[in-house]
Formats: structure tokens, sequence, C-alpha cells
């Protein structure tokens, strides 16, 4: 494991799927397209809320945010769907992947939005629009096209972008920097673009609405109060006048108006995760059982000679459950960490407040990003003990790899003790995926 330095662009695509979960759910069930449709929201298990609400859910006074009773209230027929965080994150996970086949610099922000860094890429293709062309093929070709503006749309709509690309619900803003770029998407209708021309940001913004600022609730309504509607609105007050009622923070939402603020899109290089599975011979809804098999996982993944020398930053933790549903967590460790304790302790938190909605099938732990570890573990990681130990483990990788060509599948686990107070032998052990 490499320290790579990122990347930055100042120019920026913003590629953006509105509901992008729910059209997800619903590219995979279109069975249910026809119907008013809502998702629940993953992390509200004790007092269940709608997440993302179709359009004819939508047009029934059905809104995000609603508790679960509320919706069904004012629509009886609402479908309500399980959500699958684990089953959007691998979709956005191939929107991304698409991306960076075309700029080295792409910056996921939320599921559904990316910027993708665009300096350097006219020597490869041409104007921005060319290099927006790239993007929203590469997307076609890459299988984005489920996402598709029929899911929401009667049988007899037609939709086409100015591209060609029919059907299609990526939305992309060209401009430069990030914010000039993501109003531009917002703006641009499905399967299109919008393009800001440099020199031409100020006058861009200055009929877009309040709405695309990252205001709080009370900004917003005190701006509204003042009579500010739109952008051009609140840059016609001078700069100071709104530092003065807004603080730090209304000078910065003055230059974001007025187009002066350029936020580069940063690429990151994204590092090969640590991952450590369990399979469960029965399906597991006990929260104690869950946090023991966490604990379990995370030693796993903490002894993966990769890791050796760098502490944990991130970790995410997703289950499969009955009924093909899933779960899925992530924390960000503040002091990044090489103990269990400290790696587990916001998991299991997190396990308190939002429980999976069903038995666990699988427990699936990943550390995704990692901080250099002291002087004295890069030294310790270089001991011969551990050259040995890297040796022996990558003859057992080859075993298993030819296992596998062989056998056609993965066929190794450990045998690990779960329960051992039960009296069910199924219960006090598990299956766990040996990965040397």
């Amino acid at each position: 494991m490499t320290v790579t330095p990122h990347l930055a662009s100042d120019s920026a695509a913003c590629c953006w799927i509105p509901l992008f979960a729910l059209r997800s759910e619903l590219a995979r069930r279109p069975e249910i397209a026809s119907l008013p449709v809502a998702l629940v929201a993953p992390d509200t298990a004790r007092t269940p809320r709608v997440w993302q609400v179709a359009p004819l859910a939508r047009r029934a006074g059905v809104k995000p945010g609603m508790t679960v009773s509320q919706a069904i209230g004012l629509c009886p027929a609402l479908k309500l769907c399980e959500p699958d965080p684990v089953h959007y994150d691998e979709q956005f996970a191939r929107l991304v992947a698409a991306l960076v086949t075309v700029s080295p610099v792409v910056e996921p922000v939320e599921l559904g939005r990316a910027y993708v860094g665009t300096d350097g890429l006219e020597g490869l293709y041409g104007e921005p629009e060319k290099i927006v062309e790239a993007i929203q093929m590469r997307n076609v070709e890459c299988g984005m096209r489920i996402f598709s503006e029929g899911s929401f749309a009667s049988p007899d709509s037609h939709l086409h972008s100015a591209l060609r690309i029919p059907h299609s619900a990526l939305r992309v803003g060209w401009g430069i920097g990030k914010f000039v770029s993501w109003v531009a998407a917002t703006r641009a209708k499905p399967g299109e673009a919008v393009i800001v021309p440099v020199g031409g940001e100020a006058k861009f913004l200055a009929s877009q609405p309040l709405a695309v600022l990252p205001l709080d609730p009370d900004t917003h309504r005190r701006l509204l109060q003042l009579g500010i509607k739109t952008l051009g609105a609140l840059v016609a007050l001078p700069e100071e006048a709104v530092v003065s009622q807004f603080g730090s923070a209304g000078r910065r939402l003055w230059r974001l108006a007025a187009g002066l603020v350029t936020e580069p899109v940063v690429g990151r290089v994204v590092p090969e995760p640590i991952v450590a599975a369990l399979t469960f011979f029965t399906p597991v809804g006990e929260r104690d059982l869950l946090a023991h098999a966490l604990d379990k996982l995370v030693d796993r993944a903490l002894g993966d000679p990769r890791r050796s020398g760098w502490r944990v930053q991130v970790v995410r933790v997703h289950a499969e459950l009955e009924h093909g549903a899933s779960w899925l967590v992530a924390a960000t460790l503040k002091d990044p960490s090489a103990t269990r304790e400290h790696i587990a302790a916001p998991l299991k938190t997190q396990l308190e407040r939002s429980p999976p909605a069903g038995a666990v099938e699988r427990l699936v732990v990943e550390f995704t990003a990692f901080a250099p570890g002291t002087a004295e573990l890069q030294l310790f990681a270089r001991d011969a003990g551990a050259a040995a130990r890297a040796g022996r483990r990558r003859a057992l990788q080859s075993a298993a790899r030819e296992i596998a060509l062989r056998i056609r599948r993965p066929m190794l686990y450990h045998v690990i003790e779960v329960q051992p107070w039960s009296r069910l032998p199924e219960r006090r052990y598990a299956l766990i995926d040996y990965e040397p």
C-alpha cells in the first residue's frame, strides 16, 4: 500500500442521476414501475420514514421524511420498498468506474452525484461539448442505461437527449468549479447537458433560485423575508452588508452566488479495501451475536498483512438479509486506529441505533481508507518474520486460486467460534471465507 498524491482540476463536469436509489430499485423490479412507489429510509428502523418518492406517489401528497403511517394515510395504494443500500452502492460504483475511464480525476459526493475533472481532456476529446458527449456515451456503454426515465414515465412517453442517448436519466453540467457545474446539472433535462462558458458564470448564476445554495433553513427563511429569491438579487446587495447579517457563512454564500468561488474537483486514488466476511449457517437477528461477529471480523481484517504499518480511517459494514434486502453502515474514525475496540465501537453504536431490518445471512467488514502508522509500526512491518509470513501467504494464495479455478467457485472456509454457549452446533460455529 502506497501513498498517492491527490489530483485536482478546476474545470468540472457534474454527473447527476436524481432519485438514484429508487431508479435502481425500479430497474430491477419493472413490474412496480407503474405503481405509486416509495423507498423506506435505511436508517430509521425505530420510526420508519419515507426516503425517496416516485412521481405518482408525490402527486398523491407523499413527501420524503414523512413517517410511513402518514404516507399510507395520504396514499393507501402506496407501494413501500425496503432499502437495499448494498445494491445501490454497487450501482453507483459502476457509474464512478465509467467516469474514471474518461478522466482520472473523479470525486464522488453522494449517491447518484459525482464530479469529473476535465482539465487537460481537451487534447483527447476537444471542446467541452465533446467531453460531455464522451461522458454520456461511456456511461451508456458501461450499462448505466438501466436507469431509464421510462421507469417513471408512461409507456407512450419517448424522451431523447440532444446527444441521441434515448431513455437516459443522467444529467450533466459543465463549468468552472464544482458549484457552477452542479447548478448546471440541476438545470439540465434528463439525458441532456448544460454547459456554462468560461467567463459566463455570473450571468448564468444570476437567474438561479436561492435553493441551489447550501443554505440552512433559517438563513433561507431570512433571505426570503428580505425579498431575495434569486442569486442575482443576493449579489445585488453589497458583500459587506450580507456579511454583517450572516457572518462568514454569508460571505461564502455571496461569493458562490457571484461565481467567484472555484472549488476544484479533488480526485483520490481508491485503495484496495481489506475485506473480511462471515456466512452464518442460519440467519441471525440477535444483536449480541452480530456485535460478537463484528469483533471477529475486525480482528481478522486487522491481521491482513497489507494493513501492516497502517491505521484504519474508514470502515464499512454491510449485511445480506433474508428475502434479498441488505443493510449498510459506515464510520470515519476521527483518530485513525489499529485496535479492534476503537474501530468496532462506532459500528456497534450504529447497530444499536438502526439495526438490520431482518435476519442476517452474511456479514462483511471492509477497511476502505487508511492513514500512515507510526515510525515504529513501519519499522516492524519490514522485519524478517513479516517477510517470511508474506512468503507463506503468497504460496497459500496461489494454492487457493488453483483450487477455485478447478472447482469453479471458492470452497475454502475457516470454522470459527461465535456463540460457544449455544446448545445447537450450528449456532456455536460459523463459516468465514478463507482468504490467505
